[in-house]
């Protein structure tokens, strides 16, 4: 048989908490007294370390699922935080491929532009050429 107060150091809780677990579970109205000290059998000491363990058990759940919780909340900040990252450096590619966009489309028209100019100069040339075959020819 032991005390409360061995119960207690065991667990190494207050013994105020062995009181109120007797109190939770009823064990009170069946402690013996022993002089100055309640009495607790070995059934009763089962039952009362039973008790602290579903509650170390139950404090351990809610722990390691705030914990959970917390890990999982970070981890959607950094996942938040990534998307936002990205969503920023596509704009700037969009931006970046507009502008070569423009470019391209400038030059396209430039080439164009100059490779109208040579066919015209050619054709210009060819005619001359013609003319000038035309006029010797004539002139034979």
């Amino acid at each position: 048989m032991k005390t409360i107060k061995q119960i207690a150091d065991e667990l190494g809780v207050t013994k105020q908490a062995i009181r109120n677990q007797i109190a939770n579970l009823g064990l009170q109205s069946s402690l013996r007294k022993n002089a100055n000290h309640f009495a607790i059998d070995e059934q009763q000491e089962a039952l009362i370390k039973q008790a602290f363990d579903k509650k170390s058990q139950s404090e351990n759940a809610n722990q390691s699922q705030s914990e959970t919780e917390t890990a999982l909340r970070f981890t959607l900040r950094l996942l938040e935080q990534e998307i936002e990252f990205l969503k920023s450096q596509i704009e700037t590619k969009d931006e970046q491929i507009r502008s070569l966009t423009s470019a391209v489309e400038a030059q396209a028209k430039s080439i164009m532009a100059e490779s109208v100019m040579d066919v015209q100069q050619k054709m210009i040339e060819d005619g001359q050429t013609k003319r000038r075959w035309q006029f010797w020819k004539w002139g034979k």
